[in-house]
């Protein structure tokens, strides 16, 4: 059971804040300031060796190994192509970023926009870097996190929030008086540095006769350069996309301006246990990790049509692009939103959500790194279910959810232990197990493991050969009190009590009658059995007592059940 004891101590470590941007964590465990010091010890430059200088570093399919456009690709350093290289000067401006033969303009527009905000350019690109000697070791470091809603007419709440924004160009917007008029324009900026628009509020066009002399002074340009302005109606003629970037609040240092309120919770799907698939499939859905969201507050504006609480949630798939290189590619995912209200730390079961509809979801399940809405639902407690598309996928997810007031997160879980003490004295021993009890202890009035192996009688109701000697051992080591490794008889008669117990749960969910569990039965099995474990703990019990086809046999239940709650019994506390 390491994978518990693992899952509990990543637990603890978030809690701690690891993984926030003051402790953020390596990439591929990789220690930036050890790695700058070795190559300086050593005077050699870095070379990367999880990042090596060869074709199957650049990608796969059409920029794969062979592929024509990588053909003459050479790999140099920075001072093979001018002999003195700068990393930034006079720090970073937007015209420093012009977009070349590459098909990066999704990326020269992001980097583009994040040097109008020193702050954040300064996150993403941390200070002392340079070609400079002494500092310069061939290696530099950066640190990035997931970004993405919508278009709509919020564009006063994104600007009062500090929102970065861009379509593919880096953009920004305003409004003028024109012709009597209030008009939105739009800036524009295209990564290529060149080649502008050319329709009205261009940079030689007739509308800025019709404008005030101090915005014609302050907006009107002329110059190659590839930024311009265009009416907010145009742009949306032209554009089919626009993606805005909600900072999180520590990004952002001035008290003076609004901040989003920001949640993160990372987690995982895994094939058999908590990867139940869409709606589509309601047998499992329910078994998908589920997220409480409380909105308490109704947003300040309430002019811009949409009363309620305002909400963007980002569902991000992790670690997907490397998998490429070995045939896997985006899994097809999207979310669920459910109102609720009740206890908190009860995972909701098939019955909530074959009783219940969604009071909202994403737009589509669809094959993207993220999937991202923004939403309004009315004041309330709202559960977020994140899943795949089909059932048994693997894969590891982030959920970001942003509001505009601050509101309340909690994953469904309690990692607690309930109803499982069997309260007996020797008196409460009748005869005819005493016999029992004494034909397998051999007259020395304590059984052993071997011994205990040997009570549990072949049946055809259940798949079962008996007890493993691993699994009565643990039994033994449950109820062993005094350490001497043996059960005496009123210990005996407990851990007898349980496995009735056990059988008799195992036979009542095991709705096929094919003497064997399946995984999404043994959830609902483990809950009765007394135990309420969160997502993580129900995956790693799956992937050590499952077979290869997810099923579960008996012996393998049983000794689940007792090695956790040995674990429990052994902790002072049960895992917060």
């Amino acid at each position: 059971m390491s994978g518990i004891a693992a899952t509990l101590q990543h637990r603890r470590e978030k809690d701690q804040g690891v993984g926030s941007n003051c402790q953020a964590v390596r990439y591929l465990n990789q220690d930036y300031e050890a790695l700058r010091q070795r190559c300086f010890q050593s005077g050699c430059l870095f070379q990367d060796d999880t990042f090596p200088a060869e074709a199957s570093s650049l990608g796969f399919n059409e920029l794969g190994p062979g592929a024509y456009k990588i053909r003459g690709v050479d790999w140099i350093r920075p001072m093979e192509l001018t002999c003195s290289p700068e990393f930034i000067v006079s720090g970073a401006t937007r015209t420093d970023v012009c977009q070349g033969a590459l098909g990066d303009c999704w990326l020269l527009a992001a980097i583009a926009s994040l040097t109008l905000n020193r702050e954040v350019l300064a996150r993403v690109v941390p200070h002392g870097q340079s070609f400079r000697d002494g500092e310069y070791a061939g290696i530099f470091h950066f640190q990035v996190e997931p970004t993405e809603p919508e278009l709509s007419n919020q564009s006063a709440v994104f600007s009062a929030n500090h929102s970065v924004i861009r379509c593919n160009s880096s953009s920004d917007w305003l409004q003028v008086e024109y012709r009597g008029d209030t008009l939105q324009l739009i800036w524009v900026r295209n990564p290529w540095g060149q080649v502008e628009w050319t329709g009205a509020w261009s940079d030689d066009s007739i509308e800025w006769r019709y404008v005030s002399d101090e915005d014609r002074e302050r907006l009107s340009h002329c110059s190659e350069d590839g930024e311009f302005w265009m009416s907010f109606s145009d742009f949306l003629r032209h554009y089919s996309r626009l993606e805005i970037c909600n900072l999180t609040p520590d990004a952002l240092t001035d008290d003076s301006v609004s901040k989003w309120a920001l949640s993160k919770f990372d987690s995982s799907w895994r094939r058999g246990s908590i990867a139940g698939g869409c709606r589509n499939y309601p047998n499992t859905f329910w078994t998908n990790p589920q997220l409480v969201i409380r909105l308490e507050e109704e947003d300040d504006d309430p002019d811009d049509g949409e009363a309620g609480c305002t909400f963007v949630v980002g569902l991000i798939q992790k670690n997907r692009r490397r998998m490429r290189k070995m045939g896997q590619d985006m899994h097809t995912v999207g979310f669920a939103i459910y109102e609720f209200s009740g206890q908190r730390n009860v995972h909701l079961n098939r019955n909530f959500f074959l009783r219940h509809s969604s009071a909202a979801r994403s737009e589509t399940f669809i094959n993207l790194r993220e999937v991202c809405s923004r939403l309004t639902l009315p004041p309330g407690e709202y559960l977020l279910v994140p899943s795949t598309f089909e059932p048994h996928k693997d894969g590891d997810f982030c959920v970001r959810v942003f509001t505009e007031k601050q509101a309340d997160f909690q994953i469904r879980f309690s990692d607690l232990i309930l109803n499982l003490q069997i309260e007996i004295d020797e008196d409460d021993v009748d005869d005819r197990f005493r016999g029992l009890f004494g034909q397998l202890a051999g007259g020395v009035s304590q059984s052993q493991s071997r011994q205990s192996q040997s009570s549990q009688s072949q049946r055809s109701d259940i798949q079962t050969s008996g007890f493993s000697i691993s699994t009565c051992r643990h039994m033994v080591n449950l109820l062993d009190r005094d350490g001497s490794g043996k059960l005496g008889l009123v210990e005996f008669k407990v851990l007898w009590i349980k496995i009735e117990n056990y059988l008799k749960i195992y036979r009542n969910k095991d709705v096929d009658n094919s003497g064997t569990m399946s995984s999404t039965e043994m959830r609902i099995a483990v809950e009765e059995a007394g135990f309420s474990l969160n997502n993580a703990l129900h995956q790693v019990i799956v992937a050590r007592y499952s077979e290869s086809d997810l099923t579960i046999d008996f012996d393998n239940f049983v000794s689940s059940l007792v090695r956790l709650e040995t674990m429990f019994s052994e902790s002072p506390s049960p895992p917060a």
